[in-house]
């Protein structure tokens, strides 16, 4: 039974999709930390700079005080004298890297959608020719007809089994 499970979940796992899957979640992680570091390195410190020397990952404010009491100076002393605290600064942060997050996958997906509608354009074109329009009726016939079958007019043949549609 365990070997009958063990072999399910290996076909289930080499699967492409999960393959590809997996990928994705270990660079996500590795350019959510790249993100991460982008926003609370460089993004951030001339920000808090131009608003007058504030460091977002101190900006808090104190619910509780904790063994010690306020003011604390930075979010680390008051989580560890046991204050409650809203982390205002820690949240403004992952607003800031949520957005950078999501314009780069934007961005890729625009990129993306770009290249499949230009291999389609390109896969329409490369297409062959199996039908023409009647000159007269303008029905849809075989590319060989030399008669119409609606309205039963001549029509000159054309030997072009490979003409490309355009």
């Amino acid at each position: 039974m365990f070997k009958g499970i063990l072999t399910e979940f290996k076909k289930f796992a080499m699967r492409g999709n999960v393959i590809d899957m997996a990928v994705g979640i270990i660079i996500g992680a590795a350019f959510g930390k790249i993100v991460d570091s982008l926003v609370k390195d460089v993004i951030m410190p001339p920000i808090g700079l131009l608003l007058g020397k504030v460091d977002f990952t101190n900006l808090f404010l104190v619910l509780k005080d904790g063994a010690t009491p306020a003011p604390y100076n930075s979010l680390a002393a008051a989580q560890a004298a046991g204050a409650v605290t809203m982390n205002l600064g820690v949240f403004v942060n992952a607003v800031i890297s949520f957005l950078i997050v999501a314009f780069a996958v934007f961005i890729l997906i625009k990129a993306i959608n770009e290249l499949q509608a230009k291999m389609d354009a390109k896969e329409k074109k490369e297409e062959i020719a199996t039908t023409k329009k009647c000159p007269y009726c303008c029905s849809e016939i075989a590319i060989n007809a030399v008669r119409c079958p609606h309205c039963t007019s001549e029509v000159p043949c054309e030997k072009t089994d490979t003409k490309k549609k355009k």
